[in-house]
């Protein structure tokens, strides 16, 4: 698998998605906002995260407008992966790869700590390597997590199967408490309608190795080179 990782400036966690996409066995290009096309033969996109342009105006918004997300918007029209991570999430929403908006967390305060996760479904190419149901434990670290969405959107969400994951208790009950910034009925990520892109607030980068406290992100990585492990 070709991954180009997309830097903008504000972008900040491009190092260490790379790194985890080189663990798992990926070759990893990088491209610039400025840039008008893709590196030759990319199958996945990634939008890392960090604070593009500062988040001013809203955050995303303007990135999305950047001269690679058309490119980015065709690679994901012809079924290619994208993987958007926290800020990356905002960008694919604003850049309409993705429905809804991430706005301010509910309670007003940035949020920067392990989070339980429940992985909603394992049949996709971001999935594999999880089991139904199961929950992981990764990071957050966002101000604008809060996930919201009209009515209409969030029934085709949950009636398509579109959403990927959603922040749980270590039990993987789906409660208030659990839930970190607001977001409706605690989603934590989601798929387009053809499950080519995942948009996802929590960084499943920060824990690849044990070293750094677990590695239960490991499995998305591992899901997209097609290494299945035991969960």
């Amino acid at each position: 698998m070709r991954a180009a990782v997309i830097t903008f400036p504000g972008s900040n966690r491009e190092g260490d998605v790379a790194r985890a996409l080189k663990q798992a066995g990926a070759a990893v290009v990088h491209a610039w906002h400025a840039d008008t096309a893709l590196p030759g033969g990319t199958d996945l996109v990634v939008l890392p995260g960090g604070f593009s342009y500062g988040d001013y105006l809203r955050t995303g918004a303007i990135a999305a407008r950047a001269p690679i997300m058309d490119a980015v918007r065709s690679h994901s029209a012809r079924g290619g992966l994208v993987l958007a991570i926290c800020n990356g999430f905002q960008i694919a929403c604003e850049a309409g790869l993705l429905p809804g908006v991430l706005v301010r967390n509910a309670n007003l305060r940035f949020a920067c700590k392990r989070q339980h996760l429940k992985v909603e479904r394992c049949d996709t190419a971001f999935t594999r390597a999880y089991a139904p149901g199961q929950v992981i434990d990764v990071c957050i670290a966002h101000g604008e997590g809060n996930y919201i969405c009209d009515a209409g959107t969030l029934a085709r969400l949950e009636n398509n199967g579109l959403v990927a994951f959603r922040y749980c208790d270590a039990e993987g009950q789906v409660t208030m408490a659990a839930n970190p910034n607001g977001s409706l009925n605690g989603i934590a990520g989601i798929y387009s309608e053809s499950l080519n892109v995942l948009g996802m607030m929590p960084h499943p980068e920060n824990l690849i190795e044990h070293l750094t406290g677990g590695i239960d992100g490991k499995g998305l990585f591992d899901s997209l080179l097609g290494r299945i492990r035991a969960a």
